[in-house]
């Protein structure tokens, strides 16, 4: 009868469901999205583009440079002058230098301000300038 009361004295354990696994899970579903992900680099600024048959996907390491509608130039998500222009775009360069530049102009922008921003570009380097468009 001994064997009996030993028994009955342990207490009964419920089943429990670990919490680390879970969250050993949830880190590696982030990580996993986070790393498929791609992000879109931007320049800060809306700009309304044109639209052509022959666009093309820009290249990922690609220097952005926007001008807007009111001729403002902006790279790195800041405004900038000409001479600001070719500072970043240099400096840009220091770390890559056959990165390209791709000009998002808004389909409105003065033809003479995108002008000035390719010859700045030039100036600054750049090898290879394009100007952005959306696909039709």
């Amino acid at each position: 009868m001994r064997g009996r009361e030993r028994l009955r004295l342990r207490p009964r354990r419920e089943p429990q469901v670990g919490i680390a696994p879970l969250i050993d899970m949830v880190f590696i579903l982030l990580i996993f999205f986070l790393v498929t992900t791609s992000f879109v680099r931007e320049t800060g600024v809306t700009v309304n583009k044109p639209v052509a048959v022959t666009a093309q996907t820009l290249e990922k390491q690609s220097i952005l440079v926007a001008v807007t509608d009111k001729g403002t130039i902006h790279i790195n998500q800041r405004q900038v002058d000409l001479s600001g222009l070719r500072a970043s775009v240099r400096k840009e360069l220091r770390r890559s230098p056959s990165r390209p530049v791709v000009i998002i102009a808004d389909r409105s922008a003065a033809t003479g301000r995108v002008v000035d921003v390719i010859d700045a570009c030039k100036l600054a380097g750049v090898k290879k300038v394009s100007l952005a468009s959306g696909k039709k």
